[in-house]
């Protein structure tokens, strides 16, 4: 599925950008890399997504690279709001999910926080079980306060 962009063009939207972004953060929670050319191999053998690493571009992949390079200071943000819940015992689709929102409401200002939580919800309908939901949506709902009070020096305007 695409849509035209206001020059005409086709782009993908963003909701599958992100579906496919946690797809590729899940696969890594099982077969993690270590450098970038790793990551491009990783993201670029996916289904549906570009047959060379120098495809390796968009949306999806500024999600998956951002996460990923930033994992460490996502865990701890994540520590920081799991209360009772260390990253090590949140399950691996919750992890990828937490991980992709994190880095929204954390590093890109041009998604509002509000876009980012209720994608991250959508994700965990869609791959998740139903515990998974209110887990997300409570762990990101205190990310996004703790953000539009300024507790998160990336984020340029919290939404």
């Amino acid at each position: 599925m695409k849509e035209k962009n206001l020059s005409g063009t086709s782009k993908t939207p963003r909701r599958l950008e992100r579906i496919f972004a946690f797809k590729v953060l899940y696969g890594l929670a099982f077969s993690p890399v270590t450098d970038e050319a790793a990551l491009k191999k990783a993201f670029c053998l996916s289904p549906d997504k570009p047959e060379s690493i120098e495809d390796a571009r968009g949306f999806a992949w500024e999600l998956v690279f951002g996460a990923w390079s930033r994992q460490a200071e996502l865990d701890a943000a994540l520590n920081a709001f799991s209360r009772n819940w260390r990253v090590e015992r949140i399950g691996k689709v919750e992890g990828a999910i937490l991980r992709l929102a994190l880095y929204e409401l954390m590093y890109r200002p041009d998604v509002p926080a509000k876009a980012a939580i209720n994608e991250a919800v959508e994700l965990s309908k869609q791959f998740g079980d139903e515990a998974s939901r209110a887990f997300i949506n409570g762990i990101l709902d205190s990310a996004a306060k703790a953000a539009a009070a300024g507790e998160f020096p990336h984020r340029v305007t919290p939404s």
